[in-house]
């Protein structure tokens, strides 16, 4: 009958076996440790300060550039959507309850050499959005309609439409003979204020509104017709010219009045001042602000003027951005300049330094 071989294990082979386990097992973290550093780290949870800015980005509508999808997120301060592209670069900004959309175009240059020594460069468009924008209105459909053809657009803008009215700015008439664009003049004194003033009465302190300048009578929403007077064609006054900017030309509804009803641009640059129409990015006080980086370019601002009692507003302007000498600068009709302009005669035009209209400031509104 065969022996049954019995196995035992030499002193040697204890210590192969045992020095191969640990080498397999060396092995294998090596490996998991290595798998470990090539994945790529998980982005740290944001503070909830900036969960506005980074968490809430999103595709959109998906509406595409030359470098690929947008990406819509959230800031605050005033609360806003930007858009960005796939680069990072803000292409798009909309304000919650405003209808001005600033968009990055081509570059372009404003300056006015007879009265500014400083120009505008900017890549600033400013587009009038169909109705106020919300939060999440890039989902909508309304949205990728107007925004797509409007990306890189040379098409008048806000603040183009706004030089279509200083000095040496191009005659432009309607198909009707209706003169609607060139150089606009202030409020002239008129035949009716010479009239009241040899009676003794004091002159009126209503200005030249939008259709004065076009020289046609204008019927409003709430039916009330104006009739324009002759001897002031071609011309507006402060809240006239922002009226002829934002709404004949750019479609923004119109007031016939400072009434309070309506949904359109009232009269008088204290009732826009102090409407319910858009934003108020710097809150009307009764002094000049201490912060007014918040401002971009197309926002109306506010003036507190002499001629108006009790801190009434009493001038208003489009904040056109920072010029070449790094002041924040904007435009307006004013009768010491004669009409409108972004220069410094007849007032420096900036909203910082000692000049009398950046002491008069006093508030901004994004319409």
């Amino acid at each position: 009958m065969p022996r049954t071989r019995r196995f035992s294990l030499t002193r040697n082979a204890v210590l192969f076996l045992v020095t191969a386990v640990l080498l397999a097992a060396s092995c294998a973290l090596s490996l998991q440790l290595r798998h470990l550093i090539d994945k790529p780290t998980a982005a740290p949870v944001p503070p909830v300060s900036q969960v506005s800015r980074a968490s809430l980005a999103s595709p959109g509508a998906e509406i595409r550039v030359r470098s690929g999808l947008l990406r819509f997120e959230r800031i605050d301060n005033p609360a806003r959507t930007v858009a960005r592209d796939p680069r990072g670069t803000v292409i798009a900004t909309f304000t919650d309850g405003a209808r001005t959309a600033v968009l990055t175009g081509p570059g372009r240059t404003f300056a006015e050499p007879r009265t500014a020594g400083a120009e505008v460069v900017t890549k600033s468009w400013v587009r009038l959005l169909p109705k106020p924008w919300a939060r999440g209105a890039e989902k909508s459909g309304w949205f990728k309609t107007w925004l797509g053809p409007r990306l890189g657009s040379r098409a008048p803008d806000i603040l183009a439409t706004a030089f279509d009215y200083v000095a040496g700015a191009p005659v432009r008439t309607t198909a009707a003979g209706v003169t609607y664009s060139g150089a606009a003049r202030y409020t002239p004194d008129t035949a009716g204020d010479a009239r009241r003033a040899a009676r003794g009465k004091p002159k009126p302190r209503t200005g030249s509104d939008f259709y004065d300048y076009l020289g046609i009578p204008w019927t409003f929403p709430d039916t009330v017709t104006r009739r324009p007077e002759k001897d002031r064609a071609r011309s507006v006054d402060s809240s006239g010219y922002v009226r002829l900017v934002y709404g004949y030309r750019s479609g923004f509804p119109l007031n016939s009045r400072d009434s309070a009803a309506g949904n359109g641009l009232q009269r008088t640059p204290d009732a826009i001042a102090r409407g319910r129409l858009g934003v108020p990015v710097i809150p009307l006080t009764d002094r000049r602000p201490a912060v007014i980086q918040q401002l971009q370019p197309g926002d109306l601002v506010f003036f507190r003027t002499k001629e108006l009692p009790g801190g009434r507003i009493g001038h208003i302007g489009i904040y056109l951005g920072q010029d070449t000498a790094d002041h924040p600068r904007f435009i307006s009709s004013r009768k010491n300049a004669g009409g409108p302009t972004m220069g410094d005669k007849g007032g420096t035009s900036r909203l910082d330094g000692d000049g009398y209209y950046a002491q008069g400031l006093r508030g901004a509104r994004r319409l």
